[in-house]
């Protein structure tokens, strides 16, 4: 492996990491030649965003990026899409989501296909985010494909879990007790400005056995000072 390349991403440089991505993700290279470059480095934390599909995790990571970059943080966010039934590649791309971030230094941003993993996450995440952590962020999102009880995977790898659901989730909440449902840290409803949201926050603080559950609103920017407070708070980043 060129060591220049790899140097090159753990000072920073976007191309660079995002190179790098590449070739952990297609796996065309010997782990043995990162060295410890794919051990996490534990003082980054690593916030997990999961979720039903629809649920908006896409905007409320979008509102989270927004509040950290105004702290001054630096952040990257990886996005675990759907993968593509005829090429393997992410069907959902970050490009469309959170263009707006692309050009802000702070900001890095990856996506990577699911490539049917059945725990919601990329088949290299692990070392993917542990390079990651060596390159001089201040924290990680990472936001999974949503696939259900099967993603409790992302409990091992983030430091903090939040689980959006939505008002109309209602009836799915039994589904996922055994699944996300105790993986979760901290619970946010979002959509909240629908019919219904008041009475399902206050039947799904019953099931999150004493976490926070938060409403909020992206469309409307409705709670979403709380919530991000509340991240801060739990985990080890200065605020």
């Amino acid at each position: 492996m060129d060591q220049i390349l790899l140097q090159s991403a753990i000072d920073g440089d976007k191309r660079s990491i995002a190179r790098c991505i590449s070739l952990l993700e297609n796996d065309v290279l010997d782990v043995k030649e990162w060295g410890s470059c794919l051990e996490r480095n534990k003082s980054i934390p690593v916030v997990g965003i999961t979720g039903p599909p629809g649920a908006g995790k896409s905007s409320l990571v979008n509102a989270l990026i927004q509040r950290f970059v105004e702290k001054g943080k630096k952040i990257a966010v990886v996005c675990v899409d759907p993968s593509s039934p005829f090429h393997q590649g992410a069907l959902l791309g970050d490009r469309i989501r959170m263009n707006r971030w692309f050009e802000t230094p702070l900001v890095y941003i990856r996506s990577l296909a699911s490539r049917g993993s059945f725990g919601g996450l990329h088949p290299k995440i692990n070392e993917i985010m542990g390079f990651i952590s060596h390159c001089g962020f201040d924290l990680m999102l990472l936001e999974t494909v949503g696939v259900g009880q099967s993603e409790v995977a992302i409990s091992q790898l983030a430091d903090l879990n939040v689980l959006v659901l939505v008002p109309e989730a209602g009836d799915e909440i039994q589904f996922m007790k055994a699944g996300l449902m105790e993986t979760a840290d901290v619970f946010a409803v979002n959509k909240s400005d629908r019919p219904g949201a008041d009475s399902f926050a206050v039947s799904l603080k019953q099931f999150a056995h004493g976490k926070p559950v938060f409403s909020v609103s992206t469309t409307e920017g409705t709670g979403l000072d709380i919530l991000f407070q509340n991240i801060v708070d739990k985990i080890d980043v200065n605020s």
